[in-house]
C-alpha cells in the first residue's frame, strides 16, 4: 500500500456524491471506447475484434490436430485418425504452427487496441482533473486532496482493466465455450454439452455469490487504505509542527491504528480469495473428472479414439484456463467497478458555481465594483453578510476592515465568485457577476492573500503561472517591480531555484515577493488584497507595502486587512462588524469620529507600543 493517499473522501453534507451502479458504469466507459468523430478509433475496435475471433477459431480448432497427430501415431487408430494422410509429423507442425499463430493473433490484437485503451484513459483523467478544477471552494474545502488523489488513480486503473478485459476475455470466452459446445455436439453427444454446462453454471454462480461478498469486504479495505493514506499525508504536510511538539510517536500510533484496521481489512480479503480459489478448483476439477470418465468408456468400448480421449482432455483444459480467469476477472471487474464509481461519483457532483447559459466576456470600463444589498452564508443557520452595500469607483483604493467573522473575506470571495451570493448582487461596471463567463471575471481579479502557496517547481514557473505565455524578460521584469529580482540573483542556480512544496524553501517575505511578481505579471484590472501582510513581521511588512502600493497604480484596489496601518493611505475604510458595515470614511475622518475604528486604531496603537 502507498503512503501517499487519502481518507473516505467526505462530501458535502447538502449533496453527496452518489456511486454509479455496475451497469451504469460500464455504461458510462462506453463513449470512451467508441467515441464519436474517432473513425480512426473506432476502425482500431473493429480490428481488434476481427483479431479476437480469428484468434479463437485457431484456438479452437488446435486440439483437433492434436487428436489426428495422436491417432496417426496409434497403430489401432491408424485407418482412422483424421487428417491421417498428412502424417504424424505434418500434423505435429501444423499443431504447432496453429498455437503461434493463436499467439501471435492475440498480441496483434492487443497491440491494435493499445492505442485506443490509452486513449481512453488519457481523455477519463484529463476529464475528472479539468471537473475537479471546477468544482467550488466549498467542495474543497470539504474534501482531502490525499483522498481526491486517490480516487482518480483507482478509478482509471479501474477503467483500464475494464477496457481490457471486460471486452478481450469475456466475450472471448463466451465465443470459445460456444464453439466448443458445437464441437462437442457434434464429434461426441449430450452427455459432454451436459456436463460441460452444468459445471460452468455452477462455477458462475459460485464465482458470482462469492465475489458479491467479497466486494463488501473490498470496500472496508478501500476505506481503510484511505484512512491510513490521509494520515501519512496530513502528518508529512504538517511536518515541522509534528516536531514542535514532539508528536512523532504520537503521529506514528495513529498512523499504525489505521494501518491495523487496514490490515485486518486486508487479511479478510485474502482469507475469502483463498476460499473463492479452492471453490473454483473444486468445482472445474469435478466437470474435467467427469467429461474424461465419460471419454476413456467411450475408448474401452471402442466408439472413440486414443486421439479423441485427447481431444476430450485438451478442451476441457482449454475450458478450464479461461473460466478459472474468469474468475478473477470477475472479480477484478467487480473490484473495479467499485473504484470506478466513486470516481463516475466525484464526475456527477455537480459545482456550486456554475456559468449561467447567456454568460458574456467582461468587457472593463474601468473596473468599478458595486456590492448591491448582498447577503450570503454558508450555513443558512448562521448569516456573514447581511445586506451589505458598498461601492468601489474605477482605480479607488478601498480598506475593509473588522474583527474575524465579520465578512471580510467573504466578500472578496464573492467578488471572485468563489461562491454565489444568497441575496443581492455583485457588480463589475454595472455588470452582475453571475452573467458574465468566469474566465473573463478570473482574468480581471488579482489576489494576493494572507499566505502565497507555490508550486514545489522553480522560481521562474511561479513567477510566470500568472501568465500562461509570459517571456523570461516579462517575467523578470514584474520581479524587479515586486522587488524581489536582486535577491534571486544572488541564488546559485537563480530564478531556476526549486521552491520546495508549497514553497518552503523560501521565506514569508519571499513568498509574498514571489506572489506580488504572479500577480502583476498577470496585470489584473481589479486587485483584491486578502491580509496580504498580516502574517509577516513589520520590517518585512513596510518593505512589501511598498510593492504592494506600486502594484495598485492604475488599478482598483480592495484591501482586506486586520493591521490598520496598512490602510491608512486608503481613498475610504470601509468598517464591518458581524456582516454589517457600521462606519466608512478616511482613516482622518474615522478617527475624528472617534467610533469603533479609533478604538481599533488605539488598540493597536497601545500593542504595537507595547510589543516594542
Amino acid at each position: 500500500m502507498s503512503i501517499a493517499s487519502e481518507t473516505p473522501a467526505t462530501a458535502l453534507p447538502e449533496r453527496p456524491p452518489q456511486e454509479a451502479s455496475g451497469w451504469a458504469t460500464i455504461r458510462k466507459v462506453g463513449p470512451y471506447l467508441w467515441p464519436e468523430g474517432e473513425a480512426g478509433v473506432k476502425l482500431r475496435v473493429v480490428a481488434a475484434l476481427a483479431l479476437l475471433v480469428i484468434a479463437k477459431l485457431i484456438a479452437v480448432g488446435t486440439p483437433l490436430l492434436y487428436k489426428a497427430a495422436v491417432d496417426a501415431l496409434a497403430p489401432a487408430d491408424a485407418g482412422t485418425g483424421w487428417l491421417v494422410g498428412v502424417g504424424a509429423v505434418g500434423l505435429t507442425i501444423a499443431y504447432g504452427v496453429a498455437r503461434l499463430l493463436n499467439v501471435g493473433f492475440q498480441q496483434l490484437r492487443d497491440a491494435v487496441f493499445a492505442v485506443v485503451g490509452q486513449r481512453a484513459l488519457r481523455r477519463l483523467a484529463l476529464e475528472t482533473f479539468t471537473h475537479i478544477h471546477r468544482l467550488s471552494l466549498r467542495y474543497h474545502l470539504t474534501r482531502k486532496t490525499g483522498g481526491l488523489s486517490r480516487i482518480i488513480e483507482r478509478g482509471v486503473k479501474g477503467v483500464d482493466f475494464l477496457l481490457r478485459f471486460l471486452l478481450f476475455s469475456i466475450g472471448p470466452l463466451i465465443l470459445e465455450l460456444l464453439l466448443i459446445a458445437i464441437i462437442f455436439v457434434v464429434l461426441f453427444d449430450a452427455r459432454y454439452l451436459a456436463t460441460i454446462v452444468v459445471t460452468i453454471a455452477i462455477y458462475i454462480w459460485f464465482t458470482f455469490k462469492i465475489t458479491e461478498w467479497r466486494v463488501k469486504i473490498r470496500r472496508e479495505m478501500n476505506n481503510q487504505d484511505t484512512d491510513a493514506n490521509q494520515k501519512a499525508i496530513d502528518s508529512l504536510l504538517n511536518f515541522e509542527t509534528v516536531k514542535y511538539f514532539n508528536a512523532e510517536e504520537r503521529e506514528a500510533r495513529r498512523y499504525d491504528g489505521a494501518m491495523a484496521k487496514y490490515e485486518s481489512a486486508a487479511l479478510k480479503t485474502a482469507y475469502s480469495l483463498a476460499f473463492l480459489n479452492t471453490g473454483q478448483s473444486a468445482i472445474i476439477t469435478a466437470g474435467l473428472v467427469i467429461v474424461m470418465v465419460l471419454a476413456a468408456i467411450g475408448v474401452e468400448q471402442g466408439q472413440l479414439t486414443v486421439g479423441d480421449f485427447v481431444m476430450v482432455n485438451a478442451y476441457m483444459i482449454q475450458i478450464t484456463m479461461p473460466l478459472n480467469f474468469l474468475g478473477t476477472v470477475y472479480r477484478e471487474i467487480r473490484q473495479s467497478l467499485v473504484d470506478m464509481g466513486e470516481m463516475f461519483g466525484l464526475l456527477g457532483q455537480p459545482p456550486d458555481v456554475v456559468e449561467a447559459p447567456d454568460a458574456k466576456p467582461l468587457k472593463l470600463q474601468g473596473a468599478g465594483v458595486r456590492l448591491e444589498n448582498v447577503r450570503f452564508a454558508y450555513d443558512p443557520a448562521r448569516p456573514i453578510l447581511k445586506g451589505i452595500t458598498l461601492d468601489v469607483a474605477p482605480g479607488a483604493k478601498v480598506a475593509l476592515v473588522g474583527a474575524s467573522g465579520s465578512g471580510k473575506s467573504t466578500i472578496g470571495r464573492l467578488l471572485f465568485r468563489f461562491y454565489d451570493v444568497t441575496g443581492g448582487r455583485v457588480l463589475i461596471d454595472g455588470r452582475d457577476v453571475r452573467r458574465l463567463t468566469l474566465d473573463s471575471l478570473h482574468r480581471a481579479i488579482g489576489v494576493v492573500p494572507q499566505d502565497t502557496v507555490l508550486f514545489n517547481d522553480t522560481i521562474f514557473y511561479n513567477i510566470a503561472y500568472g501568465k500562461d505565455d509570459a517571456t523570461r524578460d516579462e517575467v523578470i521584469a514584474a520581479a524587479q517591480a515586486a522587488r524581489i529580482h536582486d535577491f534571486i540573483e544572488t541564488l546559485p542556480e537563480g530564478y531556476d531555484t526549486q521552491v520546495g512544496e508549497r514553497g518552503l524553501k523560501l521565506s514569508g517575505g519571499e513568498k509574498q515577493r514571489v506572489g506580488i511578481a504572479r500577480t502583476l505579471l498577470k496585470n489584473p484590472a481589479i486587485l483584491l488584497l486578502d491580509e496580504a501582510t498580516s502574517a509577516l513581521d513589520t520590517q518585512t511588512e513596510r518593505d512589501i507595502q511598498e510593492s504592494l502600493r506600486a502594484m495598485g497604480r492604475g488599478r482598483t484596489v480592495i484591501t482586506i486587512a486586520h493591521r490598520l496601518s496598512t490602510v491608512v493611505d486608503a481613498d475610504r475604510i470601509v468598517v464591518l462588524e458581524a456582516g454589517e458595515i457600521v462606519e466608512e470614511g478616511t482613516h482622518e475622518a474615522l478617527l475624528t469620529l472617534g467610533g469603533r475604528y479609533a478604538a481599533m486604531w488605539a488598540r493597536q496603537a497601545r500593542e504595537g507600543s507595547e510589543s516594542v
